[in-house]
């Protein structure tokens, strides 16, 4: 019972983590516009992608890796095993919403050494470097903190809690990811998860409406699967755009040289 107990409050913490993480990570470093962001397939402020990351990190943290004598190394090969195990968790999530359910929660299209653009040898780098983070600073907090919690009630009241919401916002998302599954499936295409949000939030700040953080799919007065039909209508102009941009860049390359084979052979 203690152990179910442990793991589940790593999750808890890892989940809350990750979310915080996220949420400043987009608001100061990803997001041009710079505006704050509820990242993540949940509504709530968790994200179970790094609840069970850090659960697999915990639970390496207790291999015993001695064999390699130097602790240098140890702690070297520690953490890129598990850096590399929360890229595979990572991509096997991205691959089941793609698949599944025709969303991408995530693009990394344009980062160097990307699978699908779902992994990246930045972020498990990134990765690499939280799992130090957490063996060094986190962990020996967590070890020391769990006794003394685990013999509290209201410690084990606030994990029942903490998964009650996580189900209702599991059920409440699972809704949510069915319509938008429903319109790429009748259209054809992979929904950019992060991107469909952003364009609602910002449709919603364009009709003035409250800004819904929590609730980012939400508005007022306009359905999801309007919102929806907005965001791929700009999209294909968008696209449309670039290929007539495409077009004429190349038209002025093929005169530029036509016109440079012209001049060498008159000079000649």
């Amino acid at each position: 019972m203690y152990k179910f107990v442990l793991i589940a409050f790593i999750f808890l913490i890892g989940s809350m983590f990750g979310w915080i993480l996220e949420v400043l990570y987009r608001r100061f470093v990803s997001n041009p516009n710079k505006n704050w962001v509820n990242p993540g397939f949940l509504a709530g402020p968790y994200l179970p992608l790094y609840g069970f990351s850090l659960c697999t990190v915990f639970i390496l943290s207790h291999i015993d890796f001695t064999f390699i004598e130097n602790t240098i190394l140890r702690n070297v090969f520690l953490f890129f095993f598990m850096a590399v195990l929360v890229t595979i968790i990572e991509y096997i999530a991205g691959i089941i919403f793609i698949k599944g359910m025709n969303i991408k929660l995530w693009d990394y299209t344009n980062e160097w050494g990307n699978i699908k653009g779902i992994i990246c040898p930045k972020y498990t780098f990134f990765w690499a470097i939280l799992s130090a983070l957490y063996y060094f600073f986190i962990n020996p907090l967590i070890e020391n903190s769990l006794k003394w919690l685990s013999l509290h009630l209201l410690f084990s009241f606030f994990i029942g809690f903490f998964y009650g919401v996580l189900a209702l916002d599991f059920w409440y998302s699972m809704n949510v990811s069915s319509t938008i599954k429903k319109f790429a499936k009748e259209n054809q295409i992979v929904v950019k998860y992060e991107d469909i949000k952003n364009y609602i939030t910002m449709k919603n700040e364009e009709r003035k409406e409250r800004r819904k953080f929590i609730l980012s799919f939400k508005s007022d007065n306009v359905s999801l699967i309007d919102n929806m039909k907005e965001y791929v209508e700009r999209e294909k102009s968008r696209f449309a755009e670039n290929i007539n941009l495409f077009n004429q860049a190349k038209e002025m390359a093929k005169e530029y040289i036509e016109e440079k084979i012209k001049n060498d052979d008159s000079e000649k």
